[in-house]
């Protein structure tokens, strides 16, 4: 099934001309989501699309006449087969919950994708890696973020996939403006709090002091300043008084799991438009 993410200034008409698009290429569309902004004086359209060809070579004609009505409407829009498997390298450091979670998922068919490598500046989950049969590279911790982050991209280099995007399931490391622009696709984070609230380091810390009574995950875009990338998912556990930071961090990495994984999963089905440093999820 080809999924067609589209997004455009909101003007009459659009729903209508792409779906005639894809009526004349004998397309079969299963499924149509759309959504305008509010706004009165730049109001913006975004659209989802899922559809089916008996003929893949009409993919490459209905590529072509996007492009041309994309330049008319000012749109700009992407079309991926989602049966085919998107591939992520899984950064980590010495937590495991969010990795266990995202194998166990991937493992029992909930989530799709391929992951061909699980990159960590420490050894300590390299037994997780093999139990999995997934490749564990380490990448010796090294003060200088370049050469550490050089070594990371000469391990891609080596792999006969490309990889798709990163994940990063609790990788207690700030990646460089020079990574994210080398690597040039999309980083998924997960931040333990409910961001805006608590950025940076030790947020449960941040959130015991302050006597907060729920805390969450935030998993978001990665960009190149500290957690401020477009949210993607959030989720919230309730604490009461007696809880000290210990247990504060127990209930949180429940919801740092699930609200990774759910993230992953809009990702990989191509559910999230971005705009204006915001996502748009259709769900």
């Amino acid at each position: 099934m080809i999924v067609l993410t589209f997004s455009c200034p909101d003007r009459k008409g659009i729903v209508a001309s792409v779906s005639r698009l894809l009526f004349e290429n004998n397309a079969n569309i299963i499924e149509s989501n759309q959504y305008s902004t509010n706004s009165s004086t730049n109001p913006h359209f975004f659209m989802r699309i899922v559809f089916e060809m008996e003929n893949p070579a009409g993919f490459q004609s209905i590529n072509q006449r996007l492009a041309d009505f994309a330049f008319i409407f000012n749109a700009g829009f992407k079309m991926t087969d989602i049966s085919v498997k998107k591939n992520a390298a899984v950064f980590v450091s010495k937590e495991d919950h969010c990795l266990y979670e995202l194998l166990w998922q991937k493992s029992s068919g909930d989530l799709s994708l391929n992951i061909p490598c699980i990159i960590s500046n420490h050894e300590i989950l390299s037994t997780v890696a093999k139990s999995y049969d997934i490749p564990f590279i380490y990448i010796q911790h090294h003060q200088n973020s370049y050469k550490h982050e050089d070594a990371i991209l000469k391990e891609f280099q080596k792999f006969n996939v490309e990889i798709d995007f990163i994940i990063l399931a609790k990788y207690m490391r700030i990646l460089s403006d020079n990574f994210i622009n080398a690597f040039g696709k999309k980083i998924i984070n997960i931040h333990h709090s409910f961001l805006p609230s608590f950025p940076g380091a030790k947020p449960y810390l941040q959130a015991y002091r302050k006597g907060v009574k729920i805390i969450g995950a935030t998993a978001h875009f990665v960009s190149e300043k500290l957690d401020d990338g477009p949210i993607i998912e959030q989720d919230i556990i309730r604490i009461n008084h007696g809880d000290d930071v210990n247990e504060i961090k127990r209930k949180g990495k429940i919801a740092e799991k699930l609200v990774l994984v759910k993230a992953v999963k809009l990702f990989t089905e191509d559910r999230i438009i971005e705009h204006d440093n915001k996502t748009i999820i259709f769900e």
